[in-house]
């Protein structure tokens, strides 16, 4: 509560704008009596970050802005908040809006589960059967998803490991099978 004004602040994972814009319609029609449902999200990791926002009639730059900046200072992806109001009777005044959304949102996010997001790389490794013991226990090591393996004429093993360690997981294979690994990444 602030100043007779109720403030409840949801999150939830939206991996992709439809997400995103259907938790905010479940919000508005599970609270169809707020004055306001204001809400921010960021949709994407990294340098492929969509954003959105909306102050939902209060005054312009005092929820959606101070609520994205929340977001963005938290270093997430793909989250949407939603903030609730339940007018009170008492006008806040710019900064007090921009404090209350802003608590809100920091609340919310205090009690978020979070997760890392972590991208993977398909490998389609192609091995003489001499080799597979080597480059297995290389794949284990790494922790790589082990897909498939094809054993026939040689052994195709179809793998997927964090992008970031993809020249790193090249170079091993490359080294310990004396450069008769294919390699090729789909």
């Amino acid at each position: 509560m602030v100043s007779n004004s109720r403030f409840i602040s949801r999150a939830g994972y939206t991996p992709d704008i439809d997400a995103a814009k259907a938790f905010i319609a479940d919000i508005r029609a599970a609270e169809p009596d707020a004055t306001h449902h204001c809400f921010a999200y960021l949709v994407g990791y990294g340098a492929s970050v969509t954003a959105g926002m909306s102050d939902d009639g209060e005054p312009s730059g005092t929820a959606g802005r101070p609520m994205l900046a929340v977001l963005r200072g938290a270093d997430l992806g793909d989250v949407t908040v939603v903030v609730t109001r339940y007018f009170g009777g008492t006008l806040l005044g710019t900064g007090g809006l921009v404090r209350a959304y802003s608590d809100a949102v920091r609340a919310v996010l205090a009690e978020l589960p979070r997760g890392e997001h972590v991208v993977l790389q398909c490998l389609r490794i192609e091995i003489d059967y001499s080799l597979y013991a080597t480059v297995r226990r290389i794949l284990e090591n790494a922790q790589a998803l082990i897909d498939d393996e094809a054993f026939g004429a040689t052994v195709v093993i179809t793998a997927r490991v964090p992008v970031t360690d993809v020249d790193r997981i090249s170079a091993q294979l490359a080294e310990s099978t004396a450069g008769q690994v294919r390699l090729r990444l789909t």
